[in-house]
C-alpha cells in the first residue's frame, strides 16, 4: 500500500453549507449516542463532495463535529483511497481501473487518453483546473472492462473514442449518462442474450463507439489551450482487441 499523505498546501478552514450541515447533523443522529463517530465515513465524503477534496481542516471540522481525536479521523482520512487528499479537478475526476481485466480490455489506452488530453501525470490538475486523473485498483466491474469511475457513477464497456467523448461531454457541461457505453444494459454477452431472452436490452452494436468518435485535438485544446498540438488518435493496440 502507498503511502498517503496530506497535500502541502492547505486552506485556512473550512465549514460545511448550512444545507450540508443539516444533512451531517442527520447522519449523526442515526447512531445511538456515544457512537457518533460511526458517521466520519459519510461525513467526509460530503466534505469532499462540497470542496472537491478532502483538505486537513474539513477533517478536523468534522473529528469536531464528532467528538473525535484528530489522528482517529486522520487515520480513516488516509487509509481509504476513495478519499482526495489533494486538489482535484472541479469538474471531474477520472479514476481508470488498471488491474487485470480493465488492463487486458485496453486500460493502457485509456491511460493514454487521460495523459494526452487532461495531463502527463496522475493527479496532475489540467491547465483549466477543471480535471484531472489517477490510476486506481480493480472497482469490480470487469465484465464490462475497461471501466472508470468519475464521481460515483462507473463508465463501462470504454474505447478510446468514447472515452474521449465523455470528456468532451463534461467540457461542454453534460453530464454523460453512465453504465456500459457499447448498447449494453448491464452486463449481458456481447453477442446478446442465449437465455432469458424476453429480458434482453439489446444486442451489442460494435458500430456505436466509431459512431462516437471524436477527434482528440478539440477535446485538448479546450482544456490545455490552442499552443497544444494536434494529436493523433492513437492506434488500438493487438492486446487491447478482445475476440
Amino acid at each position: 500500500m502507498s503511502l498517503r499523505r496530506l497535500h502541502h498546501t492547505q486552506p485556512d478552514s473550512f465549514a460545511f453549507t448550512a444545507a450540508n450541515k443539516k444533512w451531517a447533523a442527520g447522519q449523526i443522529a442515526k447512531f445511538p449516542e456515544g457512537r457518533q463517530a460511526s458517521a466520519i465515513i459519510p461525513l467526509l465524503w460530503r466534505a469532499q463532495e462540497q470542496e472537491s477534496w478532502l483538505s486537513k481542516p474539513a477533517i478536523e471540522a468534522v473529528a469536531d463535529m464528532l467528538g473525535m481525536d484528530y489522528i482517529r479521523a486522520l487515520e480513516v482520512a488516509t487509509f481509504y483511497f476513495m478519499f482526495q487528499l489533494q486538489p482535484v479537478g472541479t469538474v471531474a475526476h477520472i479514476q481508470v481501473c488498471g488491474t487485470l481485466s480493465c488492463m487486458i480490455c485496453g486500460a493502457e489506452d485509456l491511460i493514454g487518453v487521460c495523459k494526452e488530453v487532461i495531463a502527463p501525470n496522475a493527479h496532475q490538475v489540467s491547465k483549466d483546473g477543471k480535471f484531472s486523473w489517477e490510476e486506481v485498483e480493480c472497482l469490480g466491474a470487469c465484465t464490462n472492462a475497461p471501466m472508470a469511475q468519475i464521481g460515483k457513477d462507473f463508465y463501462e464497456d470504454l474505447t478510446v473514442e468514447t472515452f474521449t467523448q465523455i470528456i468532451a461531454d463534461f467540457v461542454d457541461g453534460k453530464v454523460p449518462t453512465p453504465g456500459p457505453q457499447n448498447g449494453r444494459y448491464a452486463a449481458e454477452p456481447l453477442s446478446g442474450l442465449t437465455t432469458l431472452q424476453d429480458m434482453n436490452s439489446g444486442k451489442y452494436d460494435h458500430n456505436v463507439s466509431a459512431s462516437l468518435a471524436l477527434e482528440y485535438a478539440d477535446t485538448v485544446k479546450r482544456i490545455q489551450g490552442d499552443e497544444v498540438p494536434i494529436l493523433k488518435p492513437r492506434k488500438k493496440s493487438a492486446k487491447s482487441k478482445v475476440s
